[in-house]
Formats: structure tokens, C-alpha cells, sequence
């Protein structure tokens, strides 16, 4: 459930109408809703509310400060996986004991500037980065609590790019080489030991393979209990999936996922940590854009908007599907037009989508992509020195810019011209 719906005709973001925010605004721009990430927080809450928890929100499915302090001020914790990441959430008001740190490719500068500032643990995810966080940790005199991030094996039945689960990927260590990296672990000086942590994918739509990779976890746990390890927290990671159309077929919900945790590792005493970033976000952001241009080519009709590739990259990089509708409500039984939906940017993979029956639209129209608050904003660029979308925030019957359009000036003179010219 979001709340973007039409009232009296016109698309509105909970009380505001959209086109009164494209009109103070420009276009495009990424618009959230706080009572959409307020609400898919407290599911995630209530569906683990059977025993001590924390959820950490992934902040790389959509990082704004304005975003951060909504979630920060429900109780949320953070996942970061960058120095960056680790900053932008401090400055926006989290308490390092609620910040998880993962990342495959943890620097010493990022690990030190994590440990200057607090952090509840770091999850490991090699024996290199291990050695290095010891040595680090012993230099600042230091004790850093750590999970060590296994790699279970576990086909997460989702888009090649997102897996993160199987034994090719890139994440964690071998389940099978897990007693071993645990006994170094403890023998290294300035680390603790806490637990254990574990991440298959994302946009998860079966709740088998968490089953799958859940019931590894736990086996383990009793293994490394055995060996004398003191395994109190669980991170299981995030991942379930959204719907990306409005279809009949719905991943499942956080109550059923909670209720698969209970069940699966429940019995083990641990705090579990979750870490969802686009179940929260996802739904809970719009992209919205203007047509430029309606393009009659060879055997279809064009929709060009002022949105590009740039600012929404998921249909060109992962061929991700996002519902587009009019911020002006259709005609009820109007005629459906075939529209490929293009940007103006000058690749042909700047492409949102083909052959997409939409009601007729003229140049001037706005449309609003849905589902597109997870990776949208995060992943935009400037790529034909085209400025970085603004982000806007509603709340109730009020919207705030909560990130600026730079201007043309602002991006050019980030260059710095060498003196021999």
C-alpha cells in the first residue's frame, strides 16, 4: 500500500496534489511519501515484535536525510555499506549504536572513521578485511564487535545482478569454511565476537530460499555454540521483494516473513537484526516527469519525457518494470495508446518502456513513475551534464524540497581547469 492516489481527478501525494508540486518544483523530480516509509517500518517492527530485535534500515536503497530522520525517529537502525553512507547517517542524527557496517570492500580510512564515531558491530566479510579491522582496532585501542558474513549457497530466485546468496557471488565467506574463520576471529586481538550474519539477494518474492538460508543459520549457530562461541545476534539481512505491477500476484508480507524467522531461528535466544531498504522505500517514492515530445516513428508512437536514464536507471540496467500513469486521472473506459516511453538522453537504451499501453497523452502531460522511491535517487548521475533530480518530501497536507536542483553553474564549476591551459 503507498499513498499516491487520485482525488477529484488529480494524483496526490497523501494531501497535495502532485501537479501543484511539479508546478512549484520542475520537473523531474523524486517525491516521497513519510506516511508510506512510516507504515512499511512498523511492519517490519511489529512482524518481529515476538523477541528482541532491531530493524536496520539499508540505506542504499534511498539515502536522503530527510528519509533517514523519519525512519531514525521510529527507532530504526541503519545499515551502511560506505564510509559515506556511515557519515550521511550520522549527520542525520543516528546514534552509532544503531548503525550496522557491511560492505565487501570496507576501507582502513572507513573502518577508522566507523570506530572514531561509534558503531553497533561490523559485519565481516573476509578474512583479509578481518585481520585488517584487528589491526585497526588495536591501534585505536578498541574492542569492535563483529558478525562474520556467511555465505550460505542459497539461489535466491531473483535477478542476476541482485543475487548475493550463492557460492559465485562475491559476498561472505564459505558456510563450509565458517567454524574455521570463527576460531581465527577469536584468537584476533581487539575483536568480539557477536554473532552471525547472513544476506541471499533482493527483490525476494518466495519465502523459500530465506527458509533455505535461515535453517544453515541456525545449524551453525549450534555449531559455533558448541565450539565456544558467544552467538547472540542474528542478521538475516534484507531483501523481500515489492510489487512492481499491480497485479494479483503479491510478494509475501512482513508478517508472513517475520512469522518464517520465528520459526526458522526463533528458538536459538538471539536478537535479530533485519536490514530492508527497498520494502520500505520502494513504494513509498514516485518518479515524476513532463512529456516533452509525443513521436510518431516507423509502426509505434514515441512518449518522450524530460526523465532520462540518468535520473532512473533501473529499466536500463536491470530491464526493471515500473508502472507509469498520468498525474491527471484517465477517462474511465478511454481508449489505451501503445507508447514505447523513451528520455532524452542520446542512447537507445534510455528506454523505459516498450509498447506500454497508456491512455493518450500531449506534450505538457505529467506522468509519475510508481515504486520508484528504492534505487532511484541513490543511483541517479549527471550523464549529459543533465542536473541531479530534486527530491521532495511530503507529509500530511505539506511537501518540502528536501534536495536541490543544481544549477548549470553549480555543476560546471565543480571543474577545475589545469593551469597549463
Amino acid at each position: 500500500m503507498d499513498h499516491f492516489l487520485y482525488r477529484d481527478g488529480v494524483l496526490h501525494a497523501e494531501d497535495v496534489p502532485v501537479a501543484e508540486i511539479a508546478a512549484s518544483v520542475g520537473t523531474p523530480f523524486y517525491l516521497y511519501s513519510t506516511a508510506t516509509l512510516v507504515r512499511h517500518y512498523r511492519l517490519f517492527d511489529e512482524a518481529l515484535s515476538w523477541g528482541p530485535h532491531l530493524v536496520c534500515y539499508a540505506m542504499k536503497a534511498a539515502s536522503n536525510q530527510a528519509i533517514l530522520k523519519t525512519l531514525a525517529a521510529e527507532g530504526a537502525g541503519m545499515d551502511v555499506v560506505s564510509g559515506g553512507e556511515y557519515a550521511r547517517a550520522r549527520a542525520a542524527g543516528v546514534p552509532g549504536d544503531r548503525i550496522v557496517f557491511s560492505g565487501v570492500g570496507k576501507t582502513e580510512d572507513e573502518v577508522r572513521l566507523a570506530l572514531e564515531g561509534g558503531i553497533r558491530q561490523v559485519n565481516v566479510e573476509s578474512e583479509p578485511e578481518m585481520r585488517m579491522l584487528s589491526e585497526v582496532a588495536v591501534s585505536m585501542g578498541v574492542e569492535v564487535p563483529i558478525t562474520v558474513r556467511v555465505n550460505p549457497d542459497v539461489d535466491a530466485q531473483t535477478h542476476a545482478k541482485i543475487a548475493t546468496g550463492k557460492s559465485e557471488n562475491k559476498f561472505g565467506i564459505p558456510i563450509a569454511k565458517a567454524r574455521a574463520v570463527y576460531a581465527e576471529a577469536a584468537a584476533l586481538p581487539g575483536l568480539r565476537v557477536i554473532g552471525i550474519d547472513v544476506h541471499i539477494g533482493s527483490q525476494l518474492t518466495q519465502l523459500a530460499p530465506y527458509g533455505q538460508a535461515y535453517a544453515k543459520v541456525a545449524e551453525l549457530t549450534r555449531q559455533l555454540r558448541a565450539d565456544g562461541h558467544e552467538i547472540t545476534r542474528l542478521d538475516l539481512g534484507g531483501g523481500l521483494g515489492i510489487p512492481y505491477t499491480r497485479s494479483n500476484e503479491a510478494p509475501p508480507l512482513p508478517t508472513e516473513y517475520g512469522q518464517l524467522v520465528q520459526e526458522t531461528v526463533g528458538d536459538l535466544g538471539c536478537e535479530i537484526e533485519i536490514e530492508p531498504g527497498r520494502l520500505i522505500a520502494g513504494n513509498a517514492g514516485i518518479l515524476v516527469s513532463r512529456v516533452i515530445y509525443v513521436k510518431e516513428g516507423e509502426g509505434r508512437n514515441f512518449l518522450i519525457l524530460d526523465g532520462a536514464m540518468n535520473d532512473l536507471i533501473r529499466p536500463a540496467m536491470y530491464e526493471a518494470h515500473h508502472d507509469i500513469v498520468p498525474v491527471i486521472e484517465p477517462v474511465p473506459g478511454v481508449e489505451q495508446v501503445a507508447y514505447d516511453v523513451v528520455g532524452p538522453v542520446c542512447e537507445s537504451g534510455d528506454t523505459f518502456a516498450k509498447g506500454r499501453l497508456m491512455p493518450p497523452l500531449a506534450a505538457g502531460d505529467l506522468v509519475a513513475f510508481r515504486s520508484a522511491g528504492a534505487y532511484g535517487a541513490v543511483m541517479a548521475s549527471e550523464y549529459n551534464t543533465r542536473p541531479l533530480v530534486p527530491e521532495v518530501m511530503v507529509k500530511d497536507d505539506q511537501f518540502s524540497v528536501i534536495r536541490e536542483r543544481p544549477t548549470f553553474d553549480e555543476i560546471i564549476n565543480r571543474d577545475t581547469i589545469p593551469e597549463w591551459l
